[in-house]
């Protein structure tokens, strides 16, 4: 149970420091989204995220910080694999299943409703 809470905890935080991002600077989604993604690829680098992911699980590998803790590692395992292609290969690979989802479930989307474009 405590395993939910923590997700529950961690995750929220994550999603309410991009809320308060957005409401009170003029960052754009973009950048908090960049950010995000950049801010996860850093604590990776330095050692910090992995014990958070192992502490909250989904609630940490689900949001955008999620993703860059994705990339890192990624590249990681593959340049302990394969030397310093695998700076190359390593970042597609770790994040290639959340790649394909985001593609398959979008052109799914795509065909159940029909989008209008903004006035």
């Amino acid at each position: 149970m405590m395993k939910f809470l923590w997700s529950f905890l961690i995750g929220g935080l994550l999603c309410a420091a991009a809320q308060v991002l957005i409401d009170k600077t003029k960052l754009t989604p973009a950048r908090i989204l960049v950010l995000y993604v950049t801010l996860g690829v850093l604590l990776t680098a330095v050692g910090v995220y992995k014990p958070l992911v192992e502490l909250a699980g989904c609630g940490a590998t689900t949001p955008l910080t999620g993703f860059g803790y994705s990339l890192a590692e990624g590249v990681k395992n593959a340049v302990d694999e394969k030397g310093i292609i695998g700076a190359f290969t390593g970042g597609l690979t770790g994040t290639a299943g959340g790649i394909t989802a985001a593609v398959v479930f979008g052109y799914i989307i795509t065909l159940i409703f029909n989008g209008r474009p903004r006035d």
